[in-house]
């Protein structure tokens, strides 16, 4: 590791899910890295917890995709190969658009939600090119689980959300979210979603992903 990792036993959430956040913010910045092996005592005396809540967050990582549990082996950080990449944006191209849709069909305007959606945009609109790249990608991901969050769609936010954490896995690592560029097509994508515009929405979200992934394309081609 790369970092000084915080304690996180004093959190207000559940012990689990604290530590599984900051276990992922630490695959996400690299300070652990794919293929590195996690050592259950190491992390527990880094994080200042027992483990069983580390095993507990490992459970909740492995379902996400973070990490890969090989029997009498132990957990590693999974290692995200370009055929992987071009699978997810597969089942994004599938999911987001219709998540857009549903989020600007609901009968009553997720106000709240909106609201936050928002709050994002000009936070990243006002921080100029120099913003903490870990800070963007965050904010990139809670903005794109608002928006499933909006379709009050329980199965559709469970399946959804953990896509759009293993989707940060790769925007942190290859995407340029520090090019103001980047974030233009989320104000139309909340536009439609505000107005209520179904196809407009459904169609942001859809360009959105292919812009994305086009973005990348070079990226992964090489990887």
């Amino acid at each position: 590791m790369t970092s000084n990792p915080v304690l996180v036993g004093d959190g207000h959430l559940p012990l689990r899910d604290v530590v599984a956040a900051e276990l992922r913010r630490l695959i996400l910045d690299g300070s652990l890295q794919p293929g590195e092996r996690l050592v259950e005592d190491r992390l527990a005396q880094q994080l200042g917890v027992s483990r069983n809540p580390i095993r507990e967050a490992m459970r909740v990582l492995e379902a996400e995709g973070f990490l890969d549990v090989v029997a009498r082996r132990g957990a590693f950080v999974a290692k995200l190969s370009a055929r992987q990449a071009d699978d997810l944006f597969y089942v994004r191209l599938a999911l987001e658009p219709l998540g857009a849709r549903l989020a600007a069909s609901v009968e009553e305007p997720p106000t709240a939600l909106l609201q936050r959606a928002w709050e994002i945009l000009a936070m990243v609109r006002d921080s100029g090119p120099d913003q903490d790249l870990d800070t963007l990608s965050t904010l990139h991901t809670e903005l794109h689980s608002l928006v499933f969050e909006m379709t009050r769609n329980s199965y559709l936010i469970a399946i959804a959300i953990p896509m759009v954490k293993r989707g940060q896995w790769l925007l942190r690592q290859s995407a340029p979210l520090q090019n103001p560029a980047a974030w233009t097509e989320h104000h139309g994508l909340i536009e439609a979603i505000e107005a209520g515009d179904a196809d407009l929405a459904e169609a942001a979200a859809r360009h959105h992903v292919l812009s994305v992934r086009s973005a990348l394309r070079p990226r992964l081609d090489r990887a």
